[in-house]
């Protein structure tokens, strides 16, 4: 994998071996946002927060930093226990939920090589 790759700023089309990763709330109400584009777009299950679902993977973090922190090390796992998908990560936590980028990049920080990260991660 081609480790110079960034997640594009906007993502409308996935390749069959790509994954859309967003941040949700714990209660899966993906009313704005990434979360949005992923109900509507890749598959995410409305009703269910975190976790693969279609070609998307959810990340809570509306409910608490030690949460959101919990949820990305699992999302980590499964990234790795997944190499041969390619997961898309956006910037996670860094809209809605109100943490910087700066707070955020490190839980992804250990993150395997098919995570494609946002600029700077």
């Amino acid at each position: 994998m081609d480790e110079q790759r960034v997640t594009p700023e906007r993502i409308e089309d996935l390749a069959d071996d790509e994954i859309f990763v967003f941040g949700s709330n714990d209660s899966g109400q993906h009313g704005a946002g990434a979360a949005l584009l992923a109900y509507q777009r890749f598959g995410a299950v409305w009703g269910q927060g975190h976790g693969p679902m279609g070609q998307s993977y959810g990340i809570s973090t509306m409910e608490g930093f030690e949460l959101f922190r919990r949820n990305a090390a699992e999302f980590n796992r499964f990234a790795s226990a997944h190499p041969e998908l390619t997961f898309l990560l956006t910037k996670v936590g860094c809209g809605i939920a109100g943490y910087t980028e700066a707070q955020v990049a490190p839980l992804f920080a250990e993150a395997p090589p098919n995570v494609v990260k946002p600029e700077g991660w």
